[in-house]
């Protein structure tokens, strides 16, 4: 059973037979269609694109509620496209990992055509032209990660490629932020025709961040002189080109090898798992969790395929932030990192086992319901109550989810200050006293714990990718060896807003997120310890 023969009738029955839902459209004429006529297309072929908004669309086709497919682009790794798409003719296997041990594996036949965003391969260059210049074209939509927005390093200088772009006056450009600028001169050039430019990448304010990487090159060029000034007016006009907001959450970890043994067992064969050059892990088949939600700011002056049909909210601006930050600050992402962290320390390598842990369960259930609860934000369209409850007894228990803390834990200290820091600024311009907080200055003391690159059983352990890990790694360095640390020797990191989103000097927890690291630091099993304590 192969992907590529699910037009060949013996095949196909297998398919249904061992209970793999096929394309029920002619996709030939969604391609048609599709070539002729594009609507939507999509820059980042990724696990998220592919298990979330191509399969609404799948499954709006599959219900003849719309007759078009996506046109999905890569725009960072080529060989997603060369290994993971062209050889299955853009299928993919959706296999969705549910809480009660039933599994759902759906082949998604939406992807009309995938090409690379190689400005140097003719063909592909060609067919983008002619994508972006058709009138029909409503929507381009984003999942390259925060990262493929920013135009800086990691120093926060500009990124080489971006000085090259700029200083040699390349038209086109090379950085992908570029290129879909230099798409859009093409746009406007062709009719000034309108179009939404909507990022689903699950980062604050994903929309403006895109924007500004537009404008960024517009405005450089439009100062050399290489586009012409309407093109800034047309990028400035919400009547013709709009950058949405949106709030994107479903996990899609990387292929699994459990998933693989379940799939060979029905006699599918598309189940190698690919590791580009680039080393992306990727395959013919996505893994992901049941629950997913998309909510998108609904600003698209050329009109949308219809996704609220599948279950997509379109809402205000308001309200996608609202969301956004009932999901970061309070009912998602902060257990996450909370169980990151210590998931790492006591040596757990899956989220769901960590769940089976009376301490870990109890922590994050006490530390989301007591503590985040009081100051989250209410969107209004979806329940806060209803969210975390769902987090907490169907997402995060799932043993199907093959979800790492050492995968969660990457960027911590990027993530720290939204998802702890923004609760103790809510709970601060309330007026409240954030010295009676019991669970945030433990996973803040946990941190610091992290950072000495020691498990609760003392023995080394790799520590993720982090920007600044290097940086506070050589802080934590003298107390590896369980040397007890003063407020003022922790004061290099514990001051530091860009971490924690406030001086936790001013805020009064400094001493005690002290007391509680050097309590965790003291020896094997003490980070259990206070994580018990803290829990009776």
């Amino acid at each position: 059973m192969k992907l590529t023969q699910i037009g060949n009738e013996e095949i196909r029955k297998q398919f249904i037979e061992k209970g793999y839902k096929l394309p029920a459209y002619d996709r030939d004429e969604v391609k048609a269609l599709t070539s002729d006529k594009p609507t939507w297309v999509h820059f980042g072929t990724g696990n998220i694109f592919r298990a979330f908004p191509a399969a609404v669309i799948d499954n709006l086709l599959n219900l003849s509620m719309y007759d078009r497919g996506v046109i999905a682009v890569e725009g960072f790794d080529y060989d997603i496209i060369a290994k993971a798409y062209k050889p299955f003719d853009d299928l993919s296997l959706l296999v969705t990992l549910k809480s009660d041990g039933n599994i759902d594996k759906t082949v998604v036949g939406s992807v009309a055509e995938s090409l690379t965003a190689d400005f140097s391969n003719e063909a592909d260059l060609k067919r983008l032209k002619e994508i972006f210049t058709a009138p029909s074209l409503q929507m381009v939509s984003f999942t390259i990660t925060e990262k493929g927005y920013s135009l800086n390093g990691p120093d926060g200088s500009l990124a080489p490629v971006v000085r090259d772009d700029w200083d040699n006056r390349s038209f086109p450009p090379k950085h992908l932020m570029g290129k879909v600028a230099w798409l859009l001169n093409e746009r406007f050039k062709a009719g000034a025709y309108p179009v939404a430019m909507a990022s689903m990448d699950n980062c604050s304010h994903n929309g403006d961040k895109l924007k500004a990487a537009v404008m960024a090159y517009a405005d450089k060029w439009a100062g050399q002189g290489l586009v012409d000034k309407g093109f800034i007016d047309y990028l400035s006009d919400e009547g013709k080109v709009t950058f949405p907001l949106s709030m994107i959450d479903k996990i899609t970890p990387r292929p699994d090898a459990d998933v693989v043994n379940m799939l060979k067992k029905d006699g599918f064969e598309d189940t190698d798992i690919i590791i580009t050059d680039k080393n992306t892990y990727t395959a013919a088949f996505v893994n992901a969790e049941e629950t997913q939600y998309l909510v998108v700011e609904d600003k698209f002056p050329n009109g949308r395929p219809p996704f609220d049909l599948g279950g997509v909210y379109f809402t205000d601006r308001e309200t996608v932030d609202k969301v956004e930050k009932m999901k970061v600050c309070t009912c998602l992402n902060p257990l996450h990192t909370a169980l990151a962290i210590f998931g790492c320390l006591l040596s757990y390598d899956s989220i769901w086992k960590e769940m089976k842990d009376e301490d870990l369960a109890s922590f994050v259930k006490n530390m989301g319901y007591g503590e985040g609860m009081p100051v989250v934000v209410d969107p209004g369209i979806i329940s806060p109550e209803t969210f975390i409850d769902e987090v907490l007894g169907k997402r995060l228990v799932n043993p199907f989810m093959p979800d790492t803390p050492q995968r969660i834990a990457c960027d911590t200290s990027q993530k720290l200050p939204i998802r702890f820091g923004e609760t103790l600024k809510a709970y601060i311009g309330k007026g409240e006293d954030v010295t009676g907080l019991k669970y945030i200055p433990v996973v803040l003391a946990g941190y610091l714990r992290y950072l000495t690159g020691i498990n609760d059983e003392g023995s080394p352990f790799e520590l993720s990718p982090d920007p600044l890990l290097s940086e506070l790694t050589g802080i934590m360095e003298p107390y590896k060896q369980g040397k007890a640390a003063t407020p003022e020797e922790l004061k290099p990191i514990l001051s530091r807003k860009d971490i924690f989103a406030v001086d936790l000097y001013d805020a009064g927890l400094a001493g005690r997120i002290t007391d509680l690291f050097n309590e965790m630091n003291e020896g094997p099993g003490k980070v259990r310890e206070v994580l018990h304590r803290s829990v009776l």
